[in-house]
């Protein structure tokens, strides 16, 4: 951590890098990922000296969790939510009575 600091921010980079590393990150991505969390963190929170102008006008660390990673539907797969939307934009019938797995179905996914 950049010297002068705070505490929280401390905390906060401490508890990123455990967080990946227990999702199996090795020792030197896991602190990659904390640093640049918390450098972006600050930088919005006008914590640090220079910050980019995509660190203070991007979403926020905290808030985006994940959107932009390479498996934007998540480990089940689409939501019940977003496969509803496809039903409705291909116009399938019955789709308000039809649960996850039906719909998926419908939609051939």
């Amino acid at each position: 951590m950049p010297s002068g600091s705070s505490s929280k921010r401390e905390r906060q980079y401490e508890h990123i890098k455990k967080s990946a590393k227990d999702r199996g990150e090795s020792t030197g991505r896991a602190k990659e990922i904390a640093a640049r969390t918390v450098n972006k963190e600050r930088a919005q929170s006008g914590e640090s000296k220079t910050a980019s102008r995509t660190s203070t006008q991007d979403m926020s660390p905290s808030k985006r969790g994940g959107r932009r990673s390479g498996n934007r539907e998540g480990p089940q797969g689409p939501t019940y939510d977003q496969l509803y939307e496809e039903a409705k934009r291909r116009d399938v019938h019955g789709r308000s009575s039809m649960n996850k797995g039906e719909l998926r179905q419908a939609l051939g996914k």
